[in-house]
């Protein structure tokens, strides 16, 4: 009977722990502070040079699309050398231009569809033009103190985390969740299982 009654709590266990820590996603030892205690965040680590990233964008979105309220889910673009800076400008620059919706995607299919590579800010000037956005506004926006310190704090919080490739989640300030053998879908279904976690 004790034979049996083993078997059974190691099969409920094995249901329990289908995701193991140190194997399919990390468990940070100093977590890192998020920005709504009452909400589980999840944030997006990715580049827009990234092909990784840029595969898995569409499932992301789709992700996000069908989540409760208490998900706060953010991207934070990767900052680690001159081209991923410019970028995060991008990223930043759009969203304070409330023009996230017009520049994002389309900033990625530049880049690998049509393999512009938008190293440098007369060519993404060009771009931001080509989805509407005027000039001026671009000038005053691109490399204006604000943006630049959404920048500096999105490298120290990439930091802060420790675990710097593209794409990767992180959940809660708590893990880390980056692609593994299990492909862009299993990423997703570590971070709900993390998260129905953290929901108790």
């Amino acid at each position: 009977v004790m034979f049996v009654v083993s078997l059974i709590s190691t099969s409920a266990l094995g249901q329990v722990s289908k995701y193991v820590p140190g194997t399919h996603y990390q468990v940070l030892d100093t977590p890192v502070r998020t920005d709504d205690s009452s909400k589980i965040e999840v944030i997006e680590l990715f580049w827009y040079g990234c092909p990784a990233c840029y595969a898995f964008e569409p499932l992301m979105a789709n992700w996000e699309s069908s989540q409760q309220p208490d998900i706060d889910h953010k991207r934070l673009p990767a900052v680690w050398n001159s081209i991923t800076q410019i970028h995060a400008q991008v990223y930043y620059a759009a969203q304070a231009l409330d023009v996230l919706d017009a520049v994002h995607n389309p900033f990625f299919d530049e880049y690998h569809r049509n393999r512009n590579r938008l190293q440098n800010e007369v060519v993404i000037r060009e771009f931001f033009e080509s989805c509407g956005i005027s000039k001026e506004d671009f000038d005053n926006i691109f490399n204006s103190f604000s943006i630049r310190t959404r920048v500096n704090q999105a490298e120290a919080k990439m930091k802060g985390y420790g675990l710097a490739q593209t794409p990767s989640l992180y959940v809660n300030g708590k893990y880390v969740v980056t692609l593994g053998e299990g492909g862009y879908q299993q990423m997703l279904d570590i971070v709900d299982f993390l998260v129905s976690i953290e929901r108790g």
